[in-house]
């Protein structure tokens, strides 16, 4: 990683009050280039905390943005942070695209920003992760003063990040709307809001939902996963993922789908900024989206438009970190075309008897501990033991090389058990080495109650045969000469997928099922020169004080406790880490997830989360700390979602309250 020494321009930085119609202030933090010019700006609005939370990442990026010659405005979202008035309403907190309110009032941030006398009006905007969907959504809300987008790991369909496939994302959900609860829960700095904090806090307390009972509320497709569309979107946007994520199946469909110009940059990572990963992986990503600001904010011929449509990681083989570059003068792509496989002749190689029509997929509810991981950074790991779970179709060894680059795709002749009305098929693809290692590729799930649409929650009828449709997530893998291509079903993927009530599976009929694969023509590359980006180079991150755990444990423990086949999968993904930062203000973060399983009893699934996150400011003797615990299980008929939050001032608790709902299970 690079840090510049100097920039063209000098950089000055200042804490500012954007006010809103109804009288609200936003919290926003602007760096700028001294020059006497009027210069273009970029704007990152976001629900997060930029005195503490995001103020590393923020200082790695914003300014040297602005040594580069641009205003960068990074705001909080209403009720965040240093942020007047209170957050949307409950279940927006899972990190979702924004509400109309939300929208009205990153307007009115654009507004504001759009006619101060140091900025030209041409404004770009910029997010990660669910501020990607927010900056989407918002240049296509208010057009006008936005020239250029730059969305990073986008979610897309908010009700596909809850509920892929119609299944509940156990692995996520509960997770994720712990987190946001407790962040939420954290007061203003008394440094900015001076002595009305405690007011300030209270207040949020007091309105506080936990966001997880309106995620379990909506099982299906309906009016509350409703959200703005991008039919107005005008500006040309660079969409980044990471193969790692499901953030490559939403930057796909933008290349896709949108009418402005769209590049697409799809690298093997996980969350996070491209030029934070690790090692070789990492790509020079602020110089990119520069010349995407300069091409359309300054109206200035960088190259950006000759880069391929999609620059795509390819990775090969069953060794991480190996692979290579390629690109796309257009997506969808003439040299990727369907190649659809009978699993007919696949069972007879995987050696079930050829006479069985119908084959029983019956998992051990167990079938997942090896699946990439709640935590952003868990990759999937060795896949033979899954494998050992599932019902797997092999194909022979490959003479030639196999490029993957799209969405798979399933057509399987289904039937259930007698007396099962639910169920889930998981689907995984897998490369298998010659000395049988098995890496995932792809994988996806379809709850079959969403069979025909996510809209809809339809038992299966007794003794009908069925064929069902769904995607497995996008891959870009090369498989090599010599290699396998594995498909391995299963009727449970836990912690992915919150188990049906039933566990007695399904049964296929291979017969009359097939495997589509997006294929890459292999002599797409001749004449196509090579992809490449330049070293990553970041600001100078800022003069941090750390404080780490005397004796941290793993992040990640597979359990089997018996008796009873309890499977236990612990996470640590915060372990206590202290952070000081330059103005001195202390941050504390401890978080711990449990996903809890027997192996014959889907009833069993249940997840533990708690959060606990401290600030300090030792100078002024301020001391608070905000705890949050979610816990939820289920039975036949329902979930039961249990939430506490606890709130500290110095040693004393200042706020309490317990949630407990009983929500039907109507789908998931």
């Amino acid at each position: 990683m690079r840090h510049p020494a100097s920039y063209p321009h000098q950089v000055t930085r200042e804490d500012v009050r954007i006010p809103l119609p109804d009288g609200v202030e936003l919290a926003a933090r602007l760096w700028r280039p001294t020059t006497a010019h009027p210069v273009p700006a970029l704007l990152e609005y976001r629900a997060d905390r930029l005195g503490d939370a995001s103020a590393e990442r923020d200082a790695e990026r914003h300014p040297w943005y602005a040594g580069h010659g641009y205003a960068a405005l990074r705001v909080d979202a209403r009720g965040w942070g240093d942020s007047g008035g209170l957050d949307q309403p409950a279940g927006s907190l899972a990190a979702g695209p924004p509400a109309e309110a939300l929208l009205a009032d990153g307007a009115a941030v654009l507004d504001w920003l759009a006619a101060q006398s140091w900025c030209t009006g041409r404004i770009g905007l910029l997010g990660l992760g669910p501020a990607a969907d927010a900056a989407l959504r918002l240049a296509a809300h208010r057009p006008a003063p936005v020239r250029a987008v730059v969305a990073v790991h986008p979610e897309g369909d908010r009700f596909t990040a809850h509920y892929p496939g119609g299944a509940l994302l156990a692995a996520t959900v509960p997770a994720r709307a712990t987190d946001r609860l407790a962040e939420a829960a954290l007061p203003p700095d008394p440094v900015h809001a001076g002595d009305d904090w405690r007011r300030q806090w209270l207040d949020r307390l007091a309105e506080l939902q936990p966001p997880l009972h309106g995620v379990l509320s909506h099982q299906t497709r309906d009016g509350h996963w409703a959200e703005p569309g991008l039919d107005g979107l005008t500006a040309p946007v660079l969409a980044v993922g990471g193969w790692q994520r499901p953030s490559a199946d939403a930057v796909l469909r933008l290349a896709e789908r949108l009418a402005t110009p769209v590049r697409a940059v799809l690298g093997p990572w996980g969350d996070g900024y491209p030029d934070q990963a690790g090692g070789e992986r990492a790509i020079g990503f602020l110089q990119e989206t520069l010349r995407w600001w300069d091409q359309w904010l300054r109206e200035a011929d960088t190259g950006a438009l000759a880069e391929p449509v999609l620059r795509s990681w390819q990775s090969e083989g069953g060794e991480p970190g190996r692979g290579r570059w390629i690109g796309e003068d257009q997506w969808p792509s003439d040299d990727v075309r369907e190649i659809h496989y009978d699993l007919t002749e696949a069972l007879r190689t995987a050696g079930t008897p050829a006479g069985e029509r119908f084959v029983p997929v019956r998992s051990p509810q167990q079938t997942g501990a090896d699946a990439p991981g709640p935590a952003p950074a868990d990759p999937a790991g060795e896949q033979r033991a899954e494998d050992g779970r599932s019902v797997c179709f092999d194909s022979s060894p490959l003479t030639e090389r196999l490029e993957l680059l799209g969405r798979p795709a399933l057509r399987l002749r289904l039937r259930l058990p007698a007396g099962t009305a639910r169920g889930q098929v998981t689907a995984r693809l897998c490369d298998v080495a010659p000395d049988g290692a098995s890496r995932l590729v792809s994988h996806g799930v379809l709850n079959l109650a969403a069979r025909r649409g996510t809209d809809l929650a339809l038992d299966w009828e007794p003794g009908a045969v069925e064929e069902v449709e769904f995607e497995l997530g996008a891959a870009g893998h090369a498989v090599p000469t010599g290699h396998r291509i594995r498909l391995a079903l299963s009727s449970a993927y836990w912690p992915q997928s919150w188990p049906q009530p039933s566990g007695e599976g399904f049964l296929v009929d291979p017969g009359h099922s097939v495997l589509t694969l997006p294929v890459r023509h292999l002599a797409a590359d001749a004449g196509r020169a090579p992809v490449r980006f330049a070293e990553p180079e970041q600001a100078a991150p800022p003069v941090v004080r750390r404080t780490t755990p005397t004796a941290p444990g793993p992040r990640r423990v597979l359990r089997r406790l018996d008796p009873g086949g309890q499977w236990r999968l612990e996470l640590a993904p915060e372990q206590g880490a202290s952070v000081t930062l330059p103005d001195g203000l202390v941050r504390s973060v401890e978080a711990t997830e449990e996903y809890t399983v027997r192996r014959g009893d889907p009833l069993s699934a249940a997840v533990r989360c708690d959060r606990s996150i401290r600030l300090e400011r030792p100078e002024l003797g301020w001391d608070v700390t905000v705890r949050v615990g979610t816990r939820l299980d289920c039975d036949a008929a329902a979930f039961t979602a249990r939430s506490r939050l606890t709130a500290w001032e110095g040693g004393a608790v200042l706020f309490e309250r317990d949630w407990e709902r009983r929500v039907p299970r109507t789908a998931a």
